[in-house]
């Protein structure tokens, strides 16, 4: 198979890249997450899942 430049290449932009140090991450509080779930899910009436009300959404059969 034909390839699409030189291997020689390969992995030059990623090397030239300066490393820089992953941000720490915190999750909400669960108290502040079950919450914002109840909202969601109770006030808002919102369907779990991805796909939201009506757009994009089919039957199964």
């Amino acid at each position: 198979m034909p390839t699409h430049g030189s291997l020689t290449k390969a992995g030059k932009v990623r090397s030239q890249t300066p490393k820089i140090q992953p941000q720490m991450r915190k999750s909400p509080v669960p108290r502040r997450r079950n919450r914002r779930n109840y909202e969601k899910r109770v006030l808002m009436e919102r369907e779990k899942g991805q796909m939201s009300r009506g757009r994009g959404r089919r039957r199964r059969r």
